[in-house]
């Protein structure tokens, strides 16, 4: 299918426009799961276009637009910011802060790139509205809360989202990373990996430091944990496959000399592979509740802290849109990768109604930073701060494409 890319084209004012409308999201982050404002805006923006849109899973936005008859088309994008101090030292970087579940108040940057999928996403919804005779059928905007601790995806679909909106017969969605600006990067097949986090408490006996034999130490005990837990992959995963298992945190005791009553540490499983993510859990459970035992202690407390699921690229649709992205960006600027370990929660959106979904990368980054002594700073880095253009540009000319490549009446 040959795309009209004069559809992709913004007036100087409107392309004013865009930018301003990413430098205001990126000032005004919120945390995952609490993006009030964030919804508030995009529903307005959605709303004032022209389509049905409407609240949720919570802070959740869908948008329907409508077009005559014709394939129903999602698309997603996600809205949260991270809890980080932000460093780009940009004149519209983020002074907002938020609340973590115990209440912390923490600094709040947009350090992976979500202001930019928003932005794309209205600007895609923009364009669309403004050329409604280059095509036919419907698509649903879909923007997601809780990317980050895999909530989003699964709390839209509890509250109803494919009984809410119509069904598409396929989803797109895409992320910016730090590549090279002005081009994608595209898997077929498995896209990003399914990633598992806990929490473990290990409970021991306080005593006296100078009394040990009346103790069970957790912090012994954890260590020797944390110490059998590296021996999974290098062990028990065959070496044709992948896994990476990460203890993130440590946590035990306040004074030098007295042996605490417990332990805490987190660690975060990622794998590509489902029968390989069973086989890594139930060894971390094995191992945490042996060594337990072996020291005399109670049962540790495991708890989920979050979960995503695979992002799977539908292979034939992957290759069909990057035979149309070639055709709009450029055969140099799309470049079939290796599936990522990061995890998405995008997945889970097509999967509640069984039908294929494709996720991509745009870069961020001009050449010159790439060929740096330093390499820029990647998505949840205090300096994320992507080049503003070709950066948009890119991201919206790879939206309209996948979604033109399905609603588009040109031939």
């Amino acid at each position: 299918m040959t795309i009209d890319t004069a559809v992709f084209d913004l007036s100087d004012a409107s392309e004013t426009s865009m930018h301003e409308l990413y430098k205001h999201l990126h000032a005004h982050p919120e945390l995952s799961m609490q993006e009030t404002h964030t919804a508030a805006f995009i529903l307005e923006k959605l709303t004032h276009l022209g389509l049905d849109a409407f609240l949720c899973g919570g802070t959740g936005v869908v948008g329907i637009l409508r077009n005559g008859d014709g394939p129903v088309i999602g698309y997603r994008a996600d809205t949260d910011g991270l809890p980080m101090q932000e460093d780009t030292g940009l004149e519209y970087a983020s002074t907002t802060t938020g609340a973590l579940a115990d209440g912390t108040e923490v600094p709040v940057m947009h350090g992976c790139g979500h202001d930019t999928h928003i932005t794309v996403a209205l600007t895609a919804v923009q364009l669309l509205t403004e050329n409604l005779d280059a095509w036919a059928g419907t698509v649903v905007f879909i923007f997601q809360p809780g990317e980050e601790t895999g909530a989003g995806a699964k709390a839209m679909v509890e509250d109803g989202l494919w009984d809410k909106a119509p069904k598409p017969s396929i989803i797109y969605g895409q992320h910016v990373w730090p590549g090279l600006a002005g081009t994608v990067n595209i898997s077929k097949g498995t896209a990003m990996a399914m990633a598992d986090s806990w929490k473990v408490i290990v409970h021991g006996k306080q005593a006296h430091g100078s009394q040990p034999e009346q103790s069970i130490d957790p912090i012994v005990l954890g260590a020797h944990m944390v110490v059998r837990i590296q021996t999974v992959v290098a062990r028990e995963v065959h070496p044709m496959k992948s896994a990476v298992v990460t203890i993130g945190t440590f946590h035990s005791g306040l004074k030098e000399n007295i042996i605490p009553a417990s332990a805490e540490f987190s660690l975060n499983v990622r794998t590509f592979d489902p029968e390989v993510r069973e086989r890594v859990l139930g060894s971390l459970r094995r191992i945490i509740a042996a060594e337990a035992d072996a020291s005399g202690a109670p049962a540790p407390e495991i708890s989920e802290i979050s979960s995503f699921p695979q992002c799977y690229n539908d292979p034939s649709s992957t290759a069909d849109l990057m035979a149309v992205l070639g055709g709009v960006l450029g055969e140099e600027a799309v470049i079939e990768s290796p599936p990522v370990m990061g995890s998405e929660d995008f997945g889970l959106l097509a999967e509640a109604i069984g039908v294929p979904s494709v996720y991509w990368f745009f870069g961020g980054h001009p050449q010159d930073k790439l060929d740096g002594d330093t390499p820029p700073p990647g998505n949840h880095s205090p300096f994320f701060a992507p080049q503003i253009e070709p950066t948009l540009t890119t991201g919206v000319r790879a939206a309209m494409t996948a979604l033109l490549s399905k609603v588009g009446t040109a031939s």
